[in-house]
């Protein structure tokens, strides 16, 4: 079987010969792995962030879990 490279568009062959499938070299293969750490690239969908500042009640529930923590954390 043959693929396209990612990156190049040049054909791969799919298989123990093409250590670095499905991209042709290792070259492309981190050209692609540059492209997500920079955030160039990104899959489609929610995100898991949350949109907009926090609410007040939000940060009150935070600070005292976080105050619960640290009380918990000098009983043991």
């Amino acid at each position: 079987m043959e693929v396209n490279c990612p990156t190049c568009k040049k054909t791969v062959t799919w298989g123990e010969q093409s250590p670095f499938r499905p991209f042709c070299s290792k070259r492309c293969q981190l050209i692609d792995l540059g492209e997500w750490s920079n955030e160039q690239m990104a899959i489609s969908g929610e995100s898991n962030q949350p949109k907009g500042k926090p609410s007040s009640a939000d940060i009150e529930e935070i600070e005292a879990m976080l105050a619960q923590q640290s009380t918990d954390f000098f009983k043991q």
